[in-house]
This record gives C-alpha cells, structure tokens and sequence, in this order.
C-alpha cells in the first residue's frame, strides 16, 4: 500500500524588494488639491466709509480730545507745578479741581467710543494702493501713523489708569503728559492737511465729494444716533463717580461715592502704604520753623479747632464731599514763627511712595479751609483715612491731600 504524499512545505513570503539606499518603498500618497481663493484686496462700497462720516464723527471726537487735553493740562500743572508757579495756583473754586477732574476721565472714556468709531469709518485708506504715491504723500500717511498710535495707546492707558492697572514698565504720569502734546500736535497737523476734505463734509447741507461709492449699508443718521448713545451709556454709567446725583447709575466706575471706610473711597490703604495702628500708637506732630516745636495728638487736639466741607478729588475721577474737622494750617505755621508768604512742606509717615513729600504754596498754606484735619464727618479719621492727621485743602488733588502726617516744615 501506497503511503499518503507529505504535505507540500510552507512557502515563505518573498520579501519586499528593497531600494539601495532608500529602505522600503511606500506606495505614492495622494493629497486632494486645494485651490486658494484669489487675493483680491477689500471692497468698501457702504456710505459709512465715506469722508463725510469720518468728519461727522471727527467733530466730536475733537471736541472730546480738546477738553480732555485742557483738563489734562489742569490736572499735571495742580500735582506737579513748576517752582515759579507754585505761589500762583487758586485754591477757588473749592470745586474747581473736582469739576476739572471728572470732565477730563468723562471725555476720556467718551473719546474710547469715538475713536474706534473713526478708526472703523476711515480703515479703508489703510489698504488704498499704492501706499505711497509721492514725497507729501508719504509724509500724511506717517502723520496719521503717529495719530493713530499715540491716540489709541492715550487713551487706553488712562482707562487703566482709571482702575489703578499699570500692566508696563514705564511711569504713567510723564509718559501720559508727553503723549497728550504727540496727539494734540499730530491732530493739529492732520486738520491741517485735511482742512479741504473737512470743509467740503462739515455743514449737513453740503454734499461734498464722497471719496468711496455710496451704494448700500446703513443710514449715516442711524450711526450717528447709535454712537452718541453708546457715548451717553458709557458717561451715565460713569460719571456717577464725580458727579453724586447720578451716583445711583454709577455701574461702570471703578469707584462708587459714599462707598469705603467712613462713606468715603480710598485709594491708598494704611497696608498698602506700610503703616499700622502700633506704629501711630507713639505718634508726634515735628514742626519746623523759627520757632520749631512738637505736638502729641492729645495736645494737638486741644487747639483751636475749625471745620470745613470740602470735596476730595482724585486723578482717577471719582470724588466726593466731606465735613472735616482739624486746625487750621495757617495757625500752626504762626506758632512756628513763619512770617507772612511762607510755603509749607508736609512729611508722611508712610514707608515710599511718590507723593510721601508734598509741597504747598503760600496761597493754599494762608487759606482759613487748609486743614491738618484729625475727624471725618465728625468721626476721628480711620487708620485708612490718615489717622492719626492729614492735609485738606480746597482745589487740590487728592494724591496731595498727604495722610498720616508726621512732619510739616516752614519754607
């Protein structure tokens, strides 16, 4: 009998062929094509873009940049004045720094919505080709570089400022006053090349020239009533923070009168600034002068006293009124001898600071409302407020208004 066949052997796989030098060969992938739509550049065709919105809206834009550089000016001349100036600032109105402060963050945050408003009628021009046309051209375009740049990076640093955020590494006060002449230059300068444009769009009754195609988009009108609006908005929920019979619609403000220690804001606490209740505890007031002397705070307390109502005003904008009990200035420069024109130099107790030393002129020094004040709205200061003393005096800053005072010098 015949035995069964053995079973044929396995065949081993034949190996890939390999390429010299290359490893396995793969086979060939095949993307799907992608055709990238043409670059074309935009086309503004909606009468919102034309020149006579951009001067619309110029005009109160303006007219906000105009108050608050007056104000600006009011508010950098007040905090920091110049030696030959410091026996010249008023102390009246008693208001006046008040009304001067709350206008200028007013027309501050006003101008954030204009000026994006501007920017969105007059962004077309930033893609009008070619770029440069000629050596005068050039140099418009460079203007309006720097007012735009300048003006966006004003404006928002204030807004910042407003909320005590000072996310840079440089100091706000000087670059904030340097920016404000860069923009006011740069829109002096930018009316003047403009002044035909803007003469040709200024009265409503004129036509003018449309510099871009008016076929659709909304009506001028409707924007024009939308944007005072959202400028309403913005000032309602704000200037509650200055203005207290609109204090109740204060949303936005980072300060809120009647809301704080004492129903008053404080910017600066005691922490912040390093003093604690042990360390007023072994408190004197040192005055220098002719006649130098010292005064505890029960002495100080036995002198005649004198009561004033007088806001406080910050350069964040907010502010608000307050009875305030103390002696008055004027009466301890006497006791120290110091003769009739004399400035006044007040020391805090805090540990820095750039307003730990404060200088004041013989205007604010002589008024009968200059307070060392020791009560709040007839309570004793709190420790936030400048316990155990602090300076009031009417038209003035409050980053002036020095608390915790320790030292006051005859000048």
């Amino acid at each position: 009998m015949t035995p069964p066949a053995p079973p044929p052997p396995a065949q081993r796989p034949s190996a890939a062929p390999r390429k010299r030098g290359r490893g396995l060969s793969l086979p060939p992938v095949r993307l799907p094509s992608v055709r990238l739509p043409p670059v074309r550049p935009p086309s503004f065709s909606g009468r919102l873009h034309d020149a006579r919105t951009a001067t619309s809206v110029g005009r109160w834009l303006g007219a906000a940049f105009l108050v608050c550089f007056a104000t600006g000016l009011i508010s950098h001349y007040l905090q920091h004045p110049p030696g030959w100036a410091a026996d010249l600032l008023p102390g009246r109105p008693v208001w006046g720094y008040r009304l001067s402060q709350g206008l200028h963050v007013a027309s501050g945050l006003a101008a954030i919505v204009l000026l994006l408003v501007k920017l969105w009628a007059v962004y077309p021009r930033l893609f009008a080709w070619p770029p440069v046309r000629s050596v005068p051209h050039a140099v418009e375009r460079l203007s309006v570089a720097v007012l735009v740049a300048s003006a966006v990076l004003q404006v928002f640093t204030g807004l910042l400022n407003i909320a005590e955020w000072y996310p840079w590494p440089f100091g706000f006060i000087q670059t904030h006053f340097a920016l404000a002449w860069v923009v006011t230059g740069s829109l002096l300068l930018h009316v003047a090349v403009k002044a035909p444009a803007i003469r040709a769009h200024w009265s409503r009754s004129s036509p003018g020239t449309l510099e871009l195609p008016a076929r659709d988009g909304p009506d001028r009108r409707s924007l024009m009533l939308g944007v005072g609006a959202a400028v309403g908005a913005v000032t309602l929920t704000t200037v509650g923070q200055a203005f207290t019979p609109l204090a109740r619609l204060d949303l936005l403000a980072p300060r809120h009168p009647g809301y704080g220690p004492q129903q008053l804001p404080v910017n600066r606490t005691a922490e912040a600034a390093g003093v604690t209740q042990r360390a007023v505890q072994d408190w004197r007031l040192e005055v220098r002068g002719p006649l130098p002397y010292t005064l505890t705070l029960e002495q100080l307390r036995s002198l005649p006293r004198s009561q004033a109502r007088l806001p406080i005003a910050c350069v964040e904008g907010w502010s608000a009124d307050a009875r305030w009990g103390g002696v008055r200035i004027r009466d301890l420069l006497a006791r120290a001898g110091a003769g009739p024109g004399a400035g006044l130099r007040v020391t805090s107790m805090e540990a820095g600071g750039a307003y730990r030393v404060m200088e004041m002129g013989r205007d604010y020094a002589e008024d009968p409302l200059t307070l060392l004040a020791l009560e709040l709205n007839g309570q004793v200061l709190d420790l936030d407020h400048g316990y155990p003393a602090r300076i009031i005096a009417p038209n003035r800053p409050g980053v002036l208004q020095t608390k915790w005072v320790t030292l006051l010098e005859v000048l």
